[in-house]
């Protein structure tokens, strides 16, 4: 009798652990993590906690609501949109504050050919809960944001805060506005993923998956790379 053998791809977690300690966006809108131990084995024969979070703490999920006017909100997204094929670009040794132009995109692509979903690999997990996580990481143009949008991406996911420029001309803190060229096409953001150096090939398949919350601007979420 043949034994046949069933191979199983590596999966790579892409997910921030969430606890009390980790930084989130120091605003009144952003919650700070709270996780309370409610039930033990000592008093009820179980555990169970009460957490509370803000729908982009940690690894997250942007649905188009977040910046668009009665846009798509996260249960009406679809798992085609957030699962499948992708390609992962490496700006890990851009300099700080650096602005990735069209060109630089079509660089790092290369002959290779775009996938639904293409993931940016900053390597910014280093700075995790540092000073400069939110102020100094690389980001898009705006122009780089729309070529991206022509080439009729699903979702575009991220090792840091956001796609864009944290920081307008005047030192005040942005206004999305490519956020807003992304949702404003219903292409769905993923922000603060981790481990994206190892991911080793080109092509893999990505796994986005928030919590189905109604009428959800957005909403913390498992990732996993299969590759």
């Amino acid at each position: 009798m043949t034994t046949l053998a069933i191979i199983i791809p590596p999966i790579i977690d892409l997910s921030m652990n969430i606890n009390e300690k980790m930084h989130v966006y120091n605003v009144h809108w952003h919650p700070k993590v709270k996780i309370k131990k409610l039930g033990s084995f000592k008093k009820v024969n179980r555990e169970t906690r009460q957490i509370t979070i803000g729908t982009h703490t940690g690894t997250h999920v942007d649905a188009p609501r977040h910046f668009i006017n009665k846009g798509k909100t996260i249960e009406h997204i679809p798992l085609s949109t957030l699962c499948g094929e992708a390609i992962i670009l490496d700006f890990s040794k851009f300099p700080l504050k650096k602005e990735i132009q069209v060109e630089d995109l079509k660089k790092k692509l290369g002959k290779r050919k775009i996938k639904p979903r293409v993931v940016i690999r900053y390597d910014w997990e280093l700075r995790s809960n540092k000073k400069n996580y939110f102020t100094d990481h690389p980001f898009l143009s705006k122009k780089a944001c729309e070529w991206l949008v022509k080439k009729k991406i699903k979702l575009i996911a991220l090792d840091c805060p956001q796609p864009d420029n944290p920081l307008n001309s005047k030192g005040s803190p942005c206004d999305a506005e490519n956020h807003k060229v992304f949702l404003g096409k219903n292409i769905i953001i993923a922000e603060y993923l981790i481990n994206l150096k190892k991911i080793k090939k080109n092509y893999f398949d990505l796994y986005i998956c928030p919590l189905k919350i109604d009428q959800g601007d957005g909403s913390p979420a498992r990732c996993f790379a299969v590759v």
